[in-house]
This record gives C-alpha cells, sequence and structure tokens, in this order.
C-alpha cells in the first residue's frame, strides 16, 4: 500500500487493500495422535505495523467456517472486506494504529493452509482422508511457529470466538507466558451433547452424499449437496429463535406461487439455501468434518472432570464474553470458564452483551461489544 492509500485508509477507518502471505515450516509437526507433517503451510494477513520493542501484536483466531482474511479487501475484483472488517481497522476496537495484527488460516482448512485439498507430496494427490485429523491444540502449536517465524516472543493479546474462542484459551493455556491478554467470544471449555449431536447431523450429511466418495473426491468435486445442507443445519444453530423472527417471520418469497410442492416458500428458507450454496463455493467437505470433530473433542475439563486444572496455567489478563441469545454455546457456559479463573486467583472478567442474533452475535454490529473490547486492550 502507498502513502496516499495508506492514508485515505487511515482516514476512512479502514485498512485498505490487503494481500495474504503464507508460512512454511520445513520442520516436521507431530498430531497429539501420533501422525506426522515434513513439513505445513500456514496462510495469513496482518495488518497495522509492529513497534520496535515488538509488543504491540494481537493474534486473531477465526470460528469454524472462518479463514485468515480478518479484515480489508483484496482489491476493485475482490471488494468483500474480511470476517472482522468491522473491528479492526484505524480506530477501531482492534486499532491498527496501534497494533500489529495477525489472523492465519488454520492447520487443517482449505484457504491456502496445509490440509486434506493440500497435495501429499508423498504421493502427488490430494491429502483428502490421510491428512491428520487434529485438534485445538494442534491447530495452536502450528499458529506458535508462524509466532515466532514473525520474532515475537510475546503477544499482546490472543482473540477469537466460537472455535476462535476455543483457540484462544488454548493459547493462554499452553503459553501462558507469551499471552498478556486474552479475549474469548461464545465459546465454550466443553462442547455440549446437543453440540456435539449437530455437528454429527452435518457430517453425516456430507458422509451419505454419493459424491463424497469415501473422502477421495477429485479436485473441484465434492458431496455439494450434503455440505450445503450441512450448512444449512448449522447456520440455524448460529442464529437466535429471536432473530429470525425479527429477519424473515413468515414472509413468503417472490417465487411462493412455483408449481413445484417443496419449491422455497418462506423466506427464511430461501436464506438458508442461500448460505448452503456460497459455502460450497468456498469450502471444503473434508475440512468441515475434520474443523466439527476438533470443536466436539475440545475439553479443558479432562479427565479429572476439573476446569481448574486447566485455567490455572493462564497468566495473562482475561475477558471472556457471553451473548444473551447464543444457544450453542450458551452464557452459562461462558461464565463457567471465569468462575474457575477467579477460583484460581486469576485476573479475568466476563461481560455479558444483551443482544438477539444468537452465537454469530460477535461477528455482527454491536457498539456495546466494541466498547467492551476497546476498554480491554487500552488498559
Amino acid at each position: 500500500m502507498n502513502r496516499a492509500d495508506a492514508e485515505a485508509a487511515l482516514e476512512s477507518g479502514e485498512v485498505g487493500s490487503v494481500a495474504y502471505q503464507d508460512f512454511v515450516s520445513e520442520s516436521p509437526f507431530d498430531f497429539e495422535n501420533g501422525q506426522r507433517l515434513p513439513a505445513f503451510r500456514l496462510r495469513y494477513e496482518t495488518y497495522g505495523h509492529l513497534n520496535a520493542e515488538k509488543t504491540n501484536a494481537i493474534l486473531i483466531c477465526h470460528a469454524l467456517s472462518g479463514d485468515h482474511h480478518a479484515a480489508g479487501i483484496y482489491g476493485l475484483k475482490d471488494s468483500k472486506p474480511g470476517w472482522w472488517n468491522h473491528i479492526i481497522g484505524p480506530g477501531k476496537p482492534i486499532d491498527t494504529t496501534r497494533f500489529f495484527v495477525i489472523c492465519s488460516n488454520c492447520l487443517g482448512g482449505c484457504q491456502g493452509s496445509t490440509g486434506p485439498t493440500s497435495l501429499n507430496p508423498q504421493t502427488g494427490k490430494p491429502f483428502n482422508l490421510t491428512f491428520p485429523l487434529p485438534t485445538i491444540r494442534d491447530i495452536v502449536r502450528a499458529q506458535k511457529r508462524l509466532i515466532e517465524a514473525l520474532g515475537l516472543e510475546q503477544l499482546y493479546a490472543v482473540i477469537g470466538g466460537s472455535m476462535g474462542g476455543m483457540q484462544a484459551l488454548q493459547w493462554a493455556i499452553d503459553y501462558p507466558d507469551c499471552v498478556k491478554r486474552l479475549i474469548a467470544l461464545a465459546t465454550t471449555a466443553q462442547s455440549s451433547a446437543q453440540a456435539i449431536a449437530f455437528n454429527e447431523v452435518g457430517r453425516c450429511a456430507i458422509m451419505q452424499d454419493v459424491d463424497w466418495q469415501g473422502g477421495h473426491y477429485a479436485p473441484g468435486k465434492g458431496p455439494y449437496v450434503g455440505l450445503a445442507v450441512a450448512r444449512m443445519m448449522a447456520h440455524i444453530t448460529y442464529l437466535s429463535d429471536k432473530g429470525m423472527k425479527h429477519k424473515f417471520g413468515r414472509d413468503r418469497t417472490m417465487r411462493s406461487n412455483s408449481s413445484g410442492l417443496f419449491d422455497v416458500e418462506f423466506e427464511v428458507e430461501s436464506y438458508l439455501r442461500y448460505q448452503g450454496r456460497q459455502f460450497v463455493n468456498r469450502f471444503d467437505a473434508n475440512t468441515y468434518l475434520y474443523f466439527t470433530k476438533a470443536l466436539d473433542r475440545f475439553d479443558l475439563y479432562g479427565e479429572s472432570g476439573r476446569l481448574e486444572d486447566a485455567v490455572c496455567n493462564i497468566k495473562g489478563r482475561s475477558l471472556v464474553i457471553g451473548f444473551t441469545s447464543d444457544w450453542l454455546y450458551p452464557p452459562e457456559q461462558n461464565q463457567a470458564l471465569v468462575h474457575a479463573m477467579l477460583r484460581c486467583g486469576k485476573d479475568a472478567s466476563y461481560v455479558q452483551v444483551t443482544i438477539e442474533l444468537g452465537h454469530d452475535s460477535f461477528l455482527v454490529h454491536s457498539p456495546d461489544l466494541y466498547v467492551v473490547v476497546r476498554a480491554f486492550l487500552s488498559h
């Protein structure tokens, strides 16, 4: 970005045009399940500038369907802003005039990082289901290599929502001396039986699609119908009854007089089908299987059943944010994290944001959320 563009971006409060980068680790990576990759790649983006002391870096961790493109735009041909563009930028709560912000596509992803769609160097064919099944801890350990490659010994903050919140928690637990601040939004210490059940329905939709081919579908092909249905079903869990009632109610579409018996009739049906179609254009079915399984297996309670045994390792200040209408990872699950931290004598706070948009509330415009995030990062 030239100086004129940078000044224009600063004035508008936007990070402006961005470009991704690729970090390649040439050292072997051992997964928790014992499998090994000889090397791996993480695709990432950065916003803002690292200060001379290297003390202003913030790591953003994305949710299941997210990626490294958290803010800015790629240019005129792709002007869609990053998934957290409203909160990252000059003068925004995560202020890029103050912080150096990093966001990477997770290991196992399908947006440039090594994952099931990547070529196995030993066979010259896509890994597909031969790719090791990562845990949230594996994903974080891969990110740690990126952070080290950037010359960073400490992060000012690690921030994430949903699956990103799990990563942020794992960061603070596994690398307590590295994380000065933690913000976990709309997350949980342990997936509930209901959350696992929803994920299983989505996986079944994918695996029962004839085009799944046992996970070994060809590049450019795949179980698009199954993946779309999985996305539609999951997207319902990201919303709320009140939110859908306000947005759609029982409104009919303009095509509701179609002769097809089961054609789209209601606006909410049209919306969900659109979400399904859009998702299959940018996401890989096997990655969806892998990431949902990582969510299901995430469990900070462990064998002891004591959450304190995990969070007692945290040293940095912690902020956990729950949303009143989130029924996927409801407020009480977010509160439990802070209660356990406080029992361990940690500097931890809980904030509950009243909003009717469900689990995805951390992704939408929310002035109340902005105030909380800005204040926590400012002190």
